[in-house]
């Protein structure tokens, strides 16, 4: 979502006359867009604004901007260090805003007034994508959910859904234009569709926006985005296993557009950890989840496509986390066989409900029980990469570094391949010469 805001942020930032700056000693307006799940990227923020404190004895002219997942606390312990704070969701008032000297405001992101303005403003603002042939597209933002460690719904508040006629139409312009509708420069147009929310699963299109009475959920979403003309890729994140419905599998299992990847959080694999941390399925529940997904695109697709790669995120360390309840979570690594997770020691989150909690796992423990997921891991992941070598795969190269290209194949696994001519943002076919835990190697074909 940060990424999908940022490029927003740069076309209106554009569209009022700023360019980009190469470097911040050379910028008159410095932008930060804060994530907040852990507060150690909060901690980053600060040494950032230490930092541009020494940049403005030397450039009077320097303003500095804060925005993204600003909580009630950050913006009390942020205020005396940026020129502004304002939340990405009136993006559309921001130029007014930047006309005056200093301008601080903190609404409260569940207020109906604050909720009726950002649905008139910010969803409706157009992105400059930072790549050609990547859309990241939002289809809703906020959160219901309120996980007991996240600091979202307290600062993005409420679910809050797009129209499906917008999604569909910025799709569509992504797809025959490319990047950067501000200048209208036609390119080829994207190679792939990001879809993006907190959950994307709850999506539904507001019956106030429909021309029918039927709701428009995710899954009909997905099928809507699939029947666009043309060939490309669509990808979504992120995904909450408690309301993962069969029709949304059956969706993703049909839809040929829709890659073979998913993310989805399991966070513990322990049932006491998933209930302090209000995460209200089983992990038996999550586990027959993951077997129909991957029965479903068994049945329905074909080849290498059969094979479904799942990631997930999940967090060591939580308040109150013993040694038994953590080799649960070790058994379930050992038993999904995950592509990729994404793994935190867990670090107190002021604003969330578990803050109130002991944080009585050691640091040292944290990072003990982080690296035996790791490995893991590691052995899961090149078990699964194996299965590539000597076989031919599709390729989006999305990156150069040196002489090698690097890109994402239909299952997101990085692949590094040697060529001569520029591949960037194209598909091309490699055949897998070598695996590794976290990427493959390959050949032009």
């Amino acid at each position: 979502m940060n990424k999908s805001d940022s490029e927003r942020i740069a076309a209106v930032l554009e569209k009022i006359g700023y360019k980009p700056a190469s470097k911040e000693n050379e910028a008159d307006l410095i932008l930060v867009n804060m994530c907040s799940v852990r507060q150690s990227a909060v901690d980053r923020v600060y040494g950032k604004a230490k930092e541009f404190a020494k940049l403005k004895t030397k450039n009077k002219k320097l303003k500095t901007v804060l925005t993204g997942c600003v909580s009630n606390s950050d913006f009390r312990k942020f205020k005396n260090f940026f020129d502004y704070i304002f939340p990405i969701k009136i993006l559309s008032q921001w130029p007014e805003f930047l006309k005056k000297d200093r301008y601080l405001f903190y609404p409260n992101p569940r207020d109906e007034k604050f909720i009726e303005q950002f649905k008139a403003g910010y969803l409706k603002e157009k992105s400059k994508y930072s790549k050609n042939f990547s859309a990241f597209i939002p289809i809703s933002t906020g959160c219901d959910n309120f996980c007991t460690f996240c600091i979202v719904p307290y600062v993005r508040g409420p679910l809050i859904c797009r129209p499906h006629q917008d999604i569909l139409k910025e799709a569509k312009f992504a797809l025959e234009n490319g990047a950067n509708p501000i200048r209208n420069t036609i390119s080829n147009g994207a190679r792939e569709i990001w879809l993006l929310g907190q959950n994307v699963n709850s999506y539904f299109s507001d019956k106030r926006q429909e021309t029918s009475n039927k709701k428009v959920n995710f899954a009909k979403l997905l099928k809507m985005v699939n029947e666009i003309p043309g060939n490309f890729w669509i990808r979504f994140t992120s995904s909450h296993p408690k309301d993962f419905s069969d029709e949304l599998i059956k969706a993703m299992a049909e839809c040929e557009k829709v890659t073979e990847y998913l993310n989805l959080p399991v966070q513990s694999g322990d049932n006491e950890i998933l209930k302090r941390m209000n995460r209200p399925y089983t992990v038996k529940q999550y586990k027959n989840l993951i077997k129909k997904i991957r029965t479903a695109f068994k049945k329905y697709r074909t080849g290498l496509e059969k094979e479904i790669a799942i990631s997930t995120d999940v967090i060591v360390g939580f308040p109150g986390e013993t040694e038994r309840q953590f080799q649960n979570t070790v058994k379930l690594f050992e038993e999904i066989k995950y592509d990729m997770a994404y793994v935190a020691k867990y670090s107190p989150r002021p604003g969330t409900a578990a803050v109130k909690f002991k944080d009585d796992v050691l640091p040292k423990e944290k990072e003990r029980r982080y690296k035996i997921l790791t490995e893991v891991l590691k052995k899961t992941a090149l078990e699964n990469n194996k299965k590539y070598v000597g076989k031919k795969v599709e390729v989006l190269i999305d990156g150069k570094k040196g002489d090698f290209y690097f890109g994402k194949t239909r299952t997101y696994k990085t692949v590094k391949i040697k060529s001569n001519k520029n591949k960037v943002g194209q598909f091309i076919r490699v055949k897998i010469i070598d695996a590794l835990p976290w990427g493959l190697k390959g050949n032009l074909t």
